[in-house]
Parts: C-alpha cells; structure tokens; sequence
C-alpha cells in the first residue's frame, strides 16, 4: 500500500515526507494506522547518526494507533484495538524469558539494524528498501509492527497522548520504578527534565521517596518538576548542584537518575551520591573518563546502565496508565502535539526547550 513517512537519507541529512510502499504484514505481525508519536532523541541520533543504523531510514519510535489488519498467526489483538507500539525483542533468549526484554539479546539488531523480526523490512521506495526503525517506523501514516512490539490500551483514553509511553516515558518512569525502586524517606535526584527526566520525577513521586530533586538549566522546566513532583529544583546554571543536593540531603542522595548523557554532568551526579548510593545512566553521549577507585569504590557506589527502564511493555505500560488514570501520573502536562507537516519544527522547539515532548498527529 502506499503511506507517507518521514525518512532520512544520510547521515546529518533533513527529514522529509516522503511517498513509499508498505508491504501487509506478515506472520505475527499487525498492521497499523497511526494517531500519534512521540518525538524522541534516540530520533535525532539516528538522524545523526549517533547511533549506527543502515540508510535511508524512516524514523519514528513511539507509535500508537489502530490495528486495521492482521497477519497470519495473530491471536491476541483484533481489527480496531488501539495500540501502543513499543521496542523490538526476540522473546526467545535468556534475558526476555527472565523478563528483562530490554535486555533482549538482540535487542540493537531489532531496533537499530533496519529490519523487523523476521530480517527483512516492509518499507521501499522505487524498489529501494527503506530501513526499519525500532521494528517500526511510526512517523508514518501506517507502520507494520511484530505483536511482541504492541501492547493493547483502553479505547476510553486519548490515543494522541499515549505514544511516549512506548519509550521516552517509559524509559524515565520504569528506571525509577523498575531499577532503582527508592522507599518512603529516600531521596533521589533527577539530572535533567525532558521527557525522560520529568517521567523519572513522577515516578518517584509514586515511590513516596521524601525527597525528590530536579536538576535542570530551563526554569519553565523546573517549575513543571514542581508541579510533577519535585521536592527541591536546583539550576544547574545559578547553583553549585552537587554542592546543593549534599546540602539538601545531609550528605548525598540514595539514588540519582542520569538522562543527559552530558559527561560533566555525570561526573557532576555521582560525586552528588552518598556513600553506598546508586545512580542510573540512560542518556545518551560522549565518552566519559572517570577514576574508579575515588568516584565508586572508595564509596561503595554503584552506578549502572539502564535501557527502556528495564520494563516489559506489556505489563508497564498499562500500569503506567493505571496510575494516569488516578491522577498519579499526569504525563499529558509534557506533551505538545504538531501536524505531520511540523516534524522539523517540532524537533526545534524539543531540542530548544520550548516543548518536552512533541507528539505528531497523522490525519
């Protein structure tokens, strides 16, 4: 069939709409028709190509929409379920059968190698193949997708708004949730509130964690950390942070998440650790050079690296709504949505600050 989709063609290159075939899918897989998606920076690093996939690539990774076909084999979702649409996982390998399928084995070849499950894409133009992404590709008017990327959600709620939840959302909420897990009275410490950060704040605030600070440079962002969640907010800008979260907690935080990827600021978060502290880094970035024996050994600190929030989709995602619905989680504060036609300006205003987390709407 014949969709549009946003695609890069080269490295650094400018994202366009273009006219391409998509092929139905396959065994397993569903058909989508696209509502939303949520920009994220894992799309302009492909963009980038600070992470390595194969080119042209149509882009685009945090999809909801509406199933509209089924491929052979399909069992758990019908025609019209409304969808979120996930990473790719292989389901088969020792870490997805323990439940960590953001550990999946095969989890950069999945999502970053250009191809859905089976190897092959459903994605060309004028015969040329076109790369998957994520085993996706949802800035388009339609994607096909494996049933292990797409998890079904409750028809009552604004489909436009639950994209993010497939990623970005996930990745802030479910490294608080998932990996970290602060109790009543621990303090943790978020290093910048895009969309990954303001996530990881409110579910901190799930957790009761008594103190839960936001550490960013855009004071309209830290004003929303307030109302998400946030006990103390530091500028990074006007304060000494590392200086100030010592202060505020008395000698360190239990717990720091990490989603800048910005070396100075890592070093910045694990000196801001006390003693057995534990920090968690899921932003992307540049090599960072740190002494070992004096940044965690000579302070039992633990510092670990954490993909997706170590969530299975599946079971996160729908709970993720849950706490929406109960006014635990009012992710929606984050979202600015923008015609498919904005893809280019809405990637400005996220990398400007103007807006945390863009959502594209196809009509």
């Amino acid at each position: 069939m014949h969709i549009q989709a946003a695609i890069v063609n080269e490295k650094g290159g400018n994202i366009t709409i273009q006219n391409v075939q998509l092929q139905p899918p396959k065994s397993n897989e569903v058909l989508i028709k696209l509502v939303g998606t949520g920009i994220c920076h894992t799309d302009i690093g492909v963009q980038l190509q600070h992470t390595p996939t194969p080119m042209p690539i149509a882009l685009g990774h945090e999809g909801a929409g509406i199933i509209e076909q089924l491929g052979p084999d399909v069992t758990d979702f019908e025609v019209g379920d409304h969808v979120v649409i996930s990473f790719a996982y292989c389901a088969k390998c020792k870490n997805c059968l323990e439940g960590h399928p953001a550990s999946c084995n095969h989890f950069g070849e999945l999502n970053f190698g250009g191809h859905l499950l089976d190897g092959t894409s459903r994605l060309t133009k004028e015969n040329e193949e076109i790369a998957t992404l994520f085993g996706q590709s949802s800035f388009a008017t339609y994607a096909v997708a494996h049933v292990n990327n797409v998890v079904k959600v409750d028809k009552e709620l604004d489909l436009s708004l639950l994209g993010p939840l497939g990623c970005g959302i996930q990745t802030g909420a479910g490294t608080v949730l998932n990996k970290l897990k602060p109790e009543i009275g621990d303090s943790i410490v978020i290093f910048g509130c895009g969309g990954v950060g303001l996530s990881g704040v409110m579910g901190a605030a799930i957790t009761g964690a008594k103190t839960i600070i936001a550490v960013d440079i855009v004071p309209s962002r830290l004003e929303l950390a307030k109302e998400l969640g946030a006990t103390h907010v530091i500028n990074g800008k006007e304060q000494d942070a590392k200086e100030e979260i010592i202060r505020i907690t008395g000698g360190g935080a239990d717990y720091v998440l990490e989603s800048t990827g910005v070396p100075a600021l890592i070093l910045q978060a694990i000196r801001s650790l006390r003693a057995r502290g534990t920090m968690a880094s899921v932003g992307v970035g540049p090599d960072v050079t740190l002494n070992i024996l004096e940044e965690l050994i000579m302070y039992n600190r633990t510092l670990t690296g954490v993909v997706e929030g170590d969530s299975i989709p599946k079971l996160f995602i729908p709970q993720l709504i849950d706490y929406y619905k109960q006014g635990r989680f009012p992710f929606d504060k984050l979202i600015n949505k923008y015609k498919f036609e904005e893809i280019n300006e809405a990637i400005a205003d996220m990398k400007s600050g103007k807006t945390v987390k863009p959502v594209i709407l196809f009509e």
